[in-house]
């Protein structure tokens, strides 16, 4: 959006614009919580075309600009920022006696399917026993994250923090990976020291995911402080299609160690290196902003960040 000559005196901080429309402040409330004009229209239940047109129409009405245009979304400027705190409130009590008093929507979580699995839903469990509604995906992290920014989900849990202004994130925990294999395979390859494992690894094949390796390269880099020349015998797109194979037997594999503790602790799998700090992906829980509509998308974004700590 640009500048405008303002067509009458603007309103102070501390007044709502004369006259202002009350679709039209919807429309910029929903804007600014989506964080896209392109992910508030559905939300709306217009076209991005019309939510634009409407945008700049308030804009006209408070002499103001509301938005700057970013790469990716829109930016409030400060003056947004006020106009959202003061009719954030009174709009949204308003949709709540249009919608009866309807219990808060289901929250929109997502994130790996590894994650979802062993970390995410068994922390939530406490309070989908109190009512809260979950509607979960899977997927790897940019995608969601672009889902994120265009206003398909509430909340990601990602492998990566996200680039940009639009979205807000926290660091919730360091997942560690660990080089397991059966036990049949583990005792051919002893446990010594790096340069022992890694020597006996070429003899026992290396079942990956992804193709191209990103977190077995990290591992060899900093673990044994070499490149990885092994060439896959198995490459699967899900961990837990390792976890699977490498149980069955298959070779090795390079895990998370909340998706294969429990194989460890019962003896089905066997740890081949444990170095001194073993190679770890820092998990950030990534918050769209506009969801405090939801009181529910707090509770859950709460109850991540408190479990966390325990992971």
């Amino acid at each position: 959006m640009t500048n405008r000559t303002p067509a009458a005196v603007p309103p102070r901080g501390d007044q709502l614009p004369a006259h202002a429309d009350l679709n039209l402040l919807r429309t910029f409330l929903a804007v600014y919580r989506a964080g896209t004009f392109t992910a508030a229209a559905p939300l709306l239940g217009l076209s991005q075309p019309t939510v634009t047109a409407q945008i700049r129409a308030l804009e006209q009405q408070t002499g103001r600009e509301l938005f700057s245009r970013l790469p990716r979304g829109v930016e409030p400027t400060p003056y947004a920022r006020e106009l959202a705190a003061r009719v954030a409130a009174p709009l949204d009590a308003l949709a709540r006696l249009e919608d009866g008093g309807a219990a808060p929507a289901p929250v929109r979580v997502a994130g790996p399917p590894e994650l979802l699995g062993a970390r995410v839903l068994p922390s939530l469990a406490p309070l989908v026993a109190d009512g809260v509604e979950l509607r979960v995906e899977q997927g790897l992290s940019e995608p969601l994250l672009d889902a994120l920014r265009a206003g398909r989900h509430d909340l990601v849990v990602s492998t990566r923090r996200p680039r940009g202004r639009t979205l807000a994130s926290v660091p919730l925990a360091d997942e560690e990976y660990l080089l397991v294999a059966a036990p049949g395979w583990a005792g051919r390859t002893g446990t010594g020291g790096a340069d022992a494992v890694c020597g006996a690894l070429r003899e026992v094949p290396l079942v990956a995911c992804p193709e191209d390796m990103p977190t077995l390269r990290r591992y060899w880099r900093t673990a044994f402080g070499r490149q990885l020349t092994a060439r896959p015998a198995v490459t699967v797109p899900d961990p837990r299609a390792v976890l699977a194979a490498v149980g069955a037997g298959a070779g090795y594999g390079l895990l998370p160690r909340a998706l294969c503790r429990e194989r460890l602790d019962s003896g089905r799998l066997a740890l081949l290196h444990s170095p001194p700090e073993p190679p770890a992906c820092a998990l950030f829980l990534v918050r769209r902003p506009g969801t405090d509509a939801n009181p529910d998308v707090a509770r859950v974004h709460d109850r991540l960040v408190a479990a966390a700590r325990a992971w």
